[in-house]
């Protein structure tokens, strides 16, 4: 082969290996599987072997270095790394909020808010796309160079990808370590009769100053951006136009990052994100709340210790070691198995602590918990306490994986996966245990507001084939229910006479009582605003419910199915022919604005706006955000690295528009 050539070969194949990385670290959305990733490396490492002239520093193949370094330079950064401000109250927070009002009168200020990584403060700096240098913050003055082992570190791309990349750009951001590869690293330590590390963070921090690559990158290392230093030719004005960017060129931002345009807004979001944080497979220690705009940041400044325009929240978290005595499964109102491990009783923080969720069959696998496991459990603020890892080492020889059955261990029906979901599902509808939690969640507040029917009554009624399905719930009499355990005569007159009134609810509250996949509240309420009848509800066709604002084709597909499925079907009919009210006021909704009547789909990466805020922004101009291309596509709002849908809306003749068009558009 030509030499020319094969040098082309070679980098169209190093720039396809780094897309699959962008995608999996960065959109965590991985469009090939580990083992055709691995042939790719395993193509370009035979190909670099055989023509080792043509290997570059970038290439992804030098992950690891050949050779320890003699020791670690000093480096001096050219903007100090400074510590932030940080408060463990809301009220502290909120006082922090106001401070920052008093400093920019008169003027709005929006915030971000994203996750605090508990690992090791590192500095990359990047030169015409090329990373040349890595820094632990040291002092926050000056730091060491650790380039060898950042090199070895997954996130950190060694080429930044995409467009309009800045000659020169220092990025900020934390190396961390997960929890299910530091158990992995212990096991490995005590079978070669070596310490055990502690925690993630101290084997992060321990790991990035090690001399030697190789032994750095066993560990396993891992990198959020969450930050800018010194940089030249950066277009963005905003930090959330700095993370857009920056995701597009290859650096994974910390997830869950969320903009806001007042601070109040920004500390609500802060208490909702606090339940998450058990979805992550890291430790987080808090969250962070900056100043979006970089020209308020300036004139904000810095005292001598931290900048005025961020500061932490944070909370305390409290551990313990306990044992996995079982992994029970419990049968939900949608047919969805959740796993919940019972644990052998201990104290953290002031309370006894038995049980911690699991969530579903993948985190079991993930964190490979079994039955007779030791394991980290911990508790933070106001979350259920949850699973952080097992104590691999500590595994006694019976402790065997954790098995899903096949078959509902309520009902006996074989259990079925959803389709590229994590949840494993009984599909009978008759379920026993389904039925008892939908009974339950149908007389609850937000839906049929049945004031004295409980968790133990419901259970009992379905248990003792009192209740077959849910009109079932309109026949019973004080006579049937004074026959159940503790059950007196006045409180079941005062149950019948709450399941009667019900009947009045109407429409929305019926909807969402039913227990449809993806229908919430508010979801029920457009629905019932939208049709203003059962009947009408039940003549709409599919397409008919996806062009509903707030009902995209996921929702649409799961109300249609269950309206139009047998069980559906029995439901809907016998809570008809038991007299509840069916209907709900019609509103009649006007489209205003701008996009009014306009399908707007967009694609590729955008500079000004993340997908969630566009979408927001097309609706509030009165538009409907799609997410596939159509003949009834009005627009498609093409950013960088388009792709297949650029390509559908060239073929259909959808008009195309860039985001500067978009924005004129909505003027």
């Amino acid at each position: 082969m030509d030499s020319s050539n094969l040098e082309q070969d070679l980098e169209q194949l190093r720039r396809e290996i780094r897309e699959h990385d962008r995608r999996y670290y960065v959109e965590a959305a991985p469009t090939i599987s580990d083992f055709e990733y691995d042939r790719l490396m395993q193509r370009l490492t035979q190909l670099e072997a055989a023509h080792p002239n043509l290997t570059t520093p970038d290439s992804p193949t030098q992950r690891v270095g050949d050779r320890p370094v003699e020791g670690l330079t000093p480096v001096r950064h050219r903007v100090p790394m400074m510590s932030m401000d940080n408060t463990y109250s809301l009220e502290e927070l909120y006082r922090y909020g106001e401070r920052t009002g008093k400093l920019l009168p008169g003027e709005e200020v929006a915030w971000t808010v994203e996750l605090k990584i508990d690992g090791v403060a590192v500095t990359l700096i990047y030169e015409q796309g090329a990373f040349v240098q890595g820094a632990t913050r040291g002092d926050g003055q000056t730091g060491d160079d650790v380039t060898h082992n950042l090199r070895t570190v997954a996130g950190v791309p060694l080429r930044l990808s995409g467009v309009d990349v800045p000659p020169a750009l220092e990025v900020r951001g934390e190396v961390y370590m997960t929890n299910t590869d530091l158990a992995d690293v212990n096991a490995r330590r005590q079978q070669q009769g070596l310490k055990l590390y502690a925690n993630t963070r101290n084997t992060a921090a321990g790991t990035i100053r090690l001399l030697d690559p190789r032994l750095a990158a066993q560990h396993r290392l891992r990198f959020f951006c969450h930050g800018i230093g010194h940089c030249e030719g950066l277009t963005a004005t905003t930090y959330r136009e700095f993370l857009t960017l920056a995701a597009a060129w290859g650096i994974p931002p910390t997830p869950l990052v969320a903009h806001f345009e007042n601070f109040s807004a920004a500390v609500e979001h802060c208490e909702s994100l606090i339940s998450r944080l058990t979805e992550f497979d890291f430790e987080c220690d808090g969250l962070v709340l900056k100043v979006d705009r970089f020209d308020q940041r300036e004139r904000l400044g810095a005292t001598s210790k931290a900048p005025r325009w961020l500061v932490a929240y944070k909370f305390e978290k409290y551990e313990a070691t306990t044992r996995v005595k079982n992994i029970m499964l419990t049968v939900g109102k949608s047919g969805a198995l959740t796993p919940t491990a019972e644990l052998e009783p201990v104290q953290i923080a002031g309370t006894t602590v038995s049980l911690a969720g699991l969530h579903n069959i993948d985190e079991i696998a993930r964190k490979d918990v079994r039955i007779g496991d030791s394991v980290v459990v911990e508790k933070a603020g106001k979350i259920i306490p949850h699973i952080v890892r097992v104590e691999k080492h500590l595994r006694p020889p019976s402790a065997v994986p954790f098995q899903y059955p096949a078959e509902c261990p309520a009902c006996g029906a074989a259990l079925e996966r959803d389709e590229g979901g994590v949840y494993i599902r009984c599909p009978n509808p008759a379920c026993p245990a389904q039925l008892s939690e939908r009974l339950l969640y149908f007389a609850s507040r937000s839906a049929m507001d049945i004031e004295g029917l409980g968790e133990k009554l419901a259970y009992q009624l379905v248990g003792q084939g009192v209740v077959h399905d849910l009109d079932d719930l309109y026949g019973l009499t004080v006579e049937k229910l004074t026959s159940l355990e503790r059950m007196g005569e006045k409180s079941a007159q005062k149950l019948v006479a709450n399941i009667q009134s019900s009947k009045s609810r109407g429409l929305a509250r019926l909807l969402n009582a039913l227990s449809i996949r993806h229908v919430g509240a508010r979801v029920a309420a457009t629905l019932a605003g939208n049709f203003g009848s059962m009947e009408a509800l039940q003549a709409a066709s599919l397409e008919d419910l996806s062009s509903v604002e707030e009902v995209g084709p996921v929702i649409a597909a799961s109300v249609h199915r269950f309206i139009h499925s047998a069980s559906g079907q029995r439901a809907i009919n016998g809570l008809a022919a038991a007299g509840l009210d069916m209907t709900a006021p019609k509103v009649e909704r006007q489209p205003a604005g701008p996009l009014a009547g306009k399908t707007i789909v967009v694609t590729g990466v955008l500079q000004r706006y993340s997908r969630q805020e566009i979408q927001a922004l097309i609706e509030q101009c009165g538009g409907k955000a799609g997410s596939s291309v159509s003949k009834k596509t009005d627009y498609l709002v093409a950013g960088a690295d388009a792709g297949s849908k650029l390509d559908k809306a060239r073929q259909l003749g959808v008009t195309v528009i860039t985001e500067a068009e978009f924005e004129q558009l909505i003027a």
